[in-house]
């Protein structure tokens, strides 16, 4: 198997059209071509995560974190992705990255976190914009249903928790062949009209090169006519941050408590005590400040992120707390959530869990 049948299925998890503009997803360095020979997942790639990687020989290393983030102007020995970058190109080492598209998407590492805290029913805390698309074509209508059929099972039609969605009218369609062409219906050279059904669907961008391929390989017209309209909806299966409720309400101790031994955090930072208890929860793993005017107006009990500013645990003003739950400690879950994706979707192949601890931050405590 090839390097890029494992990225090409986790970009069929996590588009990497869904990762922020300042990231840098996907395959940053190797070549996808190359025979897979086994994997490690990491939450950072690192100097100790490469040897690591060569001494299990594994040639892809996946991480949710990507080792080159900024541009690079210099590449010098002392720099530790000077050394990454050098050790992957010696021994033919690719590295993947899957950052914020695997954070966007529902079911990612937010969802892994959040249902170990308890919480079944969560939704997307501020949904994505602008990644949906309308594609518009005309066809006989007596060959409709079976193009609708084609862009449904190409990924077209889904709207929330339905999907095979469309719009159909019907009306006229005119046209003249000339040339050489060969029509399907019509006479060379004479105008015709035929009998035609204008369809809707709706798609996610990132499907949209395979619906159209779809179309015009089920079109029975030789020249398919259709429109793609970008629209500027929210997508409510992808964005920034998750939502939800515990069943019961709890003690915030108690929860804060559950949390601490669920992420295995030393401390959490978090806002003054409501006396009040909790139960809506909202949720960003990693640096989520940004969300909290999302998470207040959803009117969550609490928001749990990490990278938290002194300031930012004065705005929510006692509506809700805030509490800093650890960059690491909030990502490191990753690693289980990649390992269990793979192996079910490939359990032939060898895939690791690093052993390296690539946190940062040490606590002090006696």
């Amino acid at each position: 198997m090839k390097i890029s049948t494992v990225n090409g299925y986790l970009e069929s998890l996590a588009p990497l059209t869904y990762q922020e503009d300042f990231d840098n997803a996907g395959l940053i360095t190797g070549d996808p071509d190359h025979e897979l020979s086994g994997i490690l997942v990491c939450l950072d790639v690192t100097p100790e995560v490469m040897e690591e990687a060569i001494r299990k020989q594994c040639n892809l290393v996946i991480s949710h974190h990507p080792f080159i983030f900024h541009s690079l102007k210099k590449l010098l020995p002392d720099d530790p992705v000077t050394t990454i970058l050098t050790r992957a190109i010696q021994t033919d080492t690719a590295i993947y990255a899957c950052h914020t598209n695997l954070d966007n998407i529902l079911e990612g590492l937010n969802a892994h976190v959040i249902k170990g805290m308890g919480v079944a029913d969560y939704k997307v805390l501020r949904p994505v914009t602008s990644k949906l698309t309308k594609l518009v074509t005309f066809c006989p209508a007596e060959h409709a249903e079976a193009v609708r059929d084609t862009l449904f099972r190409a990924g077209a039609g889904h709207i929330g928790n339905y999907d095979q969605c469309s719009f159909n009218v019907a009306g006229n369609g005119t046209f003249r062949a000339y040339g050489k062409t060969n029509p399907f219906i019509g006479t060379l050279d004479q105008q015709h009209q035929e009998p035609e059904i204008r369809i809707e669907v709706i798609l996610e961008n990132h499907i949209k090169n395979k619906v159209v391929e779809a179309l015009l390989a089920s079109h029975p017209y030789e020249e398919a006519a259709y429109d793609l309209y970008p629209l500027s909806n929210t997508f409510a299966k992808a964005g920034s941050g998750l939502i939800g409720q515990l069943q019961e309400p709890v003690e915030e101790t108690q929860f804060l408590e559950k949390v601490k031994e669920l992420l295995k955090i030393p401390c959490i930072r978090h806002s003054g005590w409501r006396n009040k208890t909790i139960q809506k929860i909202a949720l960003c793993t990693g640096s989520g400040s940004f969300l909290i005017p999302d998470a207040m107006k959803a009117e969550a009990d609490i928001f749990l992120t990490a990278d938290l500013k002194y300031h930012d645990f004065f705005v929510p003003s006692g509506q809700m707390m805030v509490a800093d739950i650890g960059h690491y400690e909030s990502e490191v879950g990753v690693k289980e959530w990649l390992h269990a994706t793979l192996i079910e979707k490939f359990p032939t192949f060898a895939v690791f869990i690093s052993e390296t601890n690539t946190n940062p931050v040490h606590y002090f405590n006696r």
